[in-house]
């Protein structure tokens, strides 16, 4: 599908993806904001995404074993606990209920951001908070690769110089993996290889 960046006035075409949400497992996913915008840099924005994602997991038979939101992108790893269940309404469902709440936020208190994210898709006139497409998506079915997705994880924020030690990283599941008490958003308690105190 063609689409035309009014912010930009430069055009590209949408190439469409295939999801295999039949295989068993957990899902890794990254999403990233549109042009890598820093939308996530706000608390007021992560909170928003946090209240999102704990509303999805309510909605939705998926768990969240881990997450961690930087400036532009969000990582997750979640578990449906469905066999077969499709992963897309529950990450649209986050994604949907973080941009409405971003934009309406700029419409009233930075009205000059609306231009940048505003889109023509065919006959559509869109705003994006988000890149358009489902991002990353991976399925993990090995316990060995499972946990390194979430060293991973909780290691962007360090490599990326945003604080010493991945724990020190108050949006993210490390804390809570870490023990701490003061964890933003709670794991399920469902991972397999791990044993964890309710």
């Amino acid at each position: 599908m063609k689409i035309d960046d009014l912010g930009s006035g430069k055009s590209y075409f949408r190439k469409r993806r295939r999801r295999f949400d039949d295989a068993a497992g957990a899902r890794s996913l990254t999403f990233s904001c549109y042009r890598r915008y820093p939308f996530l840099s706000r608390d007021r924005t992560r909170l928003w995404f946090l209240e999102a994602l704990n509303n999805a997991r309510r909605k939705y038979p998926v768990d969240i074993w881990a997450w961690v939101i930087m400036p532009e992108h969000v990582h997750l790893l979640v578990y449906p606990r469905e066999p077969g269940r499709i992963i897309g309404p529950f990450q649209g469902f986050v994604k949907e209920q973080v941009a409405r709440q971003a934009i309406n936020w700029m419409k009233g208190h930075s009205p000059s951001w609306l231009s940048r994210i505003t889109v023509v898709e065919g006959k559509t006139i869109r705003r994006r908070f988000w890149q358009p497409g489902g991002g990353y998506d991976r399925n993990v079915v090995d316990d060995k690769v499972l946990l390194a997705v979430i060293e991973y994880l909780h290691q962007n924020p360090v490599r990326r110089g945003l604080v010493e030690r991945s724990h020190d990283w108050e949006w993210s599941s490390a804390r809570w993996y870490n023990g701490e008490p003061n964890c933003r958003l709670e794991i399920d308690r469902t991972l397999p290889m791990i044993d964890v105190e309710p």
